[in-house]
């Protein structure tokens, strides 16, 4: 913790305090490196013992900061324990896990890459022989569980800021050999890239690429209360993660800024929710979050899931969702805000709340359309629902479009919803012959084209249907 600021009577003794203060603020300045501690980054050598006896030393001097060389280091190893107490055939090694730092910790990468070592086991084994094991799902059996680490690096508990930036961290997953699955569904065992847990200072995170994870690519579980400051993700890249690219269960005040967080469980391991981003606060709150500029494309899941705990206000601006396989986006959480985003696929369980509209959730100038030009596969989810509409709400209450257009040139319709939404001022186009209903409670100017029912819709405001000018009412 840091002192108190104090008035010292004695001058010796702050002349003495004051020698001290600067020795150790000193000693947390200079640089430490790897290489300190024996690391060779050649791309070959296992480095994951210096990594550790280099976050034990940053961690007994309360923070510093770590210099990383532009080279490849390899990391991530098990300690294979017969009948471990802890449940694990095997254990993986500690990595780079900075914790309790009260000065700043900062990590600079300069381009490095810390690659997972291969032949490493992730999923459950046989203890005695090493072999996968097979039980049945849901398995939450102990004793065979395996992972290659907890996170490649984490920052826990640390009261001073924290700095990372121009950094790769490569879970090399492909190179894994793959046990059997353990827990509710799929493989919910250790191996995160990057995890921000319970911080109190700030954090900063610029330009790290955080990929091929077995199990996330960041993970961030903050306090559960206002922190009085804001952390800041830019230009982060989480992909081909196999189980989301970025979860968030807890926090508040995070802004993500030029991100990405794409093709989840696309590679060699996929578990559910297999989401891009999952904001999922089942704990802890998670509060106050803002992506700017962030893509969410071509997950096995949702591009954005949010559907789950005690979480509420999320805000988009400018953002991308592609829906592949699944949900372009599932905003069901209180206080969501998106404007000026695009969404190629549909969307589905937008928070609705019929005693409180402002926790309704809220799409102003949005861009919905179903182009597979527009996907990296060339392929477009068209949801659960055979029909396809862009969006799936049939009982959404407060749920406002607003000057939104919905352009949907090839298979999907317009959005199936109920009189409770709300278009204001929106354009509305489909070329596939099916019929669609988006009906709802209409005002300002909106325009509609295609086979659409309006049944039930509430008309305030100038309604076009196929160029025809419909009367204020509601329609019977």
């Amino acid at each position: 913790m840091h002192l108190p600021r104090r008035t010292f009577i004695a001058g010796a003794a702050a002349a003495g305090l004051a020698v001290s203060s600067r020795r150790s603020a000193a000693a947390t300045d200079t640089p430490v490196r790897p290489e300190d501690f024996g690391a060779k980054g050649d791309g070959v050598t296992n480095d994951t013992a210096a990594f550790a006896a280099l976050a034990a030393a940053i961690n007994a001097r309360g923070g510093g900061t770590i210099e990383l060389r532009p080279t490849t280091y390899v990391v991530g190893a098990q300690d294979r324990g017969f009948g471990r107490a802890d449940g694990y055939a095997y254990f993986p090694a500690p990595v780079m896990e900075l914790v309790g730092c009260t000065s700043p910790l900062i990590i600079r990468g300069n381009g490095a890459v810390l690659r997972c070592a291969p032949k490493l086991r992730f999923g459950t084994f046989n203890p005695a022989t090493g072999e996968p094991s097979r039980r049945a799902m849901p398995n939450f059996a102990l004793g065979e569980m395996s992972g290659p680490y907890r996170f490649m690096i984490k920052a826990e508990r640390c009261s001073g800021p924290v700095e990372i930036h121009d950094l790769e961290l490569d879970g090399n997953i492909d190179q894994m050999i793959l046990g059997g699955p353990w827990g509710d569904t799929g493989w919910q065992l250790p191996g995160t890239g990057l995890g921000l847990v319970e911080n109190m200072g700030s954090e900063l995170v610029r330009n790290v690429y955080a990929h091929h994870h077995p199990l996330d690519g960041v993970l961030i579980n903050g306090v559960d209360r206002d922190r009085g400051t804001a952390s800041r993700l830019e230009k982060v890249r989480c992909e081909y993660n196999g189980r989301q690219g970025c979860s968030i269960v807890g926090g508040q005040r995070y802004v993500f800024v030029d991100s990405a967080f794409s093709h989840t469980g696309r590679s060699k391991v996929v578990s559910a929710p297999g989401a891009g981003v999952d904001i999922e606060g089942e704990r802890k709150k998670v509060a106050d979050l803002s992506f700017v500029g962030c893509r969410f494309s071509n997950n096995h899941g949702p591009g954005l899931l949010a559907d789950q705990g005690q979480s509420e206000g999320s805000r988009f601006d400018r953002c991308t969702f592609i829906g592949t396989t699944s949900w372009s986006a599932w905003p069901g959480n209180p206080g969501m805000r998106f404007d000026n985003c695009r969404f190629v696929g549909p969307i589905v369980q937008a928070f609705g709340d019929a005693a409180h509209p402002q926790r309704a959730a809220h799409f102003a100038d949005c861009l919905f359309l179903d182009d597979p030009a527009l996907s990296p596969t060339g392929q477009v989810y068209i949801g659960a629902n055979t029909d396809g509409p862009i969006g799936d709400l049939p009982n959404n209450p407060n749920v406002v479009f607003s000057r939104c257009a919905f352009r949907l040139t090839h298979k999907a319709v317009l959005p199936w919803t109920t009189n409770v939404v709300t278009f204001a001022d929106c354009t509305m186009s489909q070329r596939s012959p099916k019929q669609s209903f988006p009906r709802g409670h209409f005002v300002g100017s909106n325009t509609i084209s295609g086979n659409v029912d309006l049944y039930s819709a509430i008309i305030d405001g100038d309604v076009v249907l196929n160029g025809r000018r419909l009367p204020r009412r509601t329609v019977g």
